[in-house]
């Protein structure tokens, strides 16, 4: 069960990495891909990048170091919450292209939380 874990942790964590750089490093390359952060604020976007990539560290580092690994669930519950708001967000848009992606992270996230408490 602990290799399960750090395997949904970690392919968890690559895809907030990814998505949360997306979105505060190379901002100009997420308005290409995502049609979304045009219509909102950069300074949005760059924080909710910024938590994205802070729960992404979040999910590894205290678990693995075992400092405070209580933290490992909290940011996996952090994380559901940032995406459950962008899947509402998506379908306010009419944006239901992006709600797979969405609930396979709320998915993973709920197994961190779930496995590790």
């Amino acid at each position: 069960m602990n290799v399960t874990l750090w395997i949904v942790q970690l392919i968890l964590a690559l895809g907030f990495i990814y998505s949360g750089s997306m979105k505060t490093i190379r901002i100009e390359s997420s308005k290409k891909t995502w049609a979304w952060v045009n219509d909102v604020p950069k300074s949005l976007v760059i924080l909710i990048g910024s938590a994205e990539l802070l729960g992404a560290l979040g999910l590894v580092f205290p678990w693995a170091l075992n400092i405070t690994p209580v933290l490992t669930p909290i940011a996996a519950i952090a994380l559901a919450t940032v995406t459950l708001f962008g899947m509402l967000f998506h379908i306010r848009r009419k944006e239901y292209q992006e709600l797979g992606v969405n609930i396979f992270f709320i998915v993973l996230a709920l197994i961190i939380v779930f496995g590790r408490l």
